[in-house]
């Protein structure tokens, strides 16, 4: 028995994967990866650090220049 990763680039795609393993009896589950809670952390600190208004405001000009 073999696992394959299948990436559909659209729905459609998708929904006729789906219908033709059904069809062909074919079982599949659908594996959902939730991003990393570390990750999740740092994301919920910058946003409470954003409201807050601890943040540095760069001019796209300055970009360059961050060194």
């Amino acid at each position: 028995m073999e696992t394959l990763i299948v990436q559909t680039e659209s729905k459609a795609q998708l929904k006729a994967l789906k219908a033709f393993m059904k069809a062909m009896k074919i079982k599949f589950q659908k594996e959902e990866k939730p991003y990393n809670k570390e990750f999740i952390g740092k994301m919920a600190q910058a946003e409470e650090d954003r409201k807050a208004g601890r943040t540095t405001k760069i001019e796209p000009a300055d970009i360059l220049n961050l060194s």
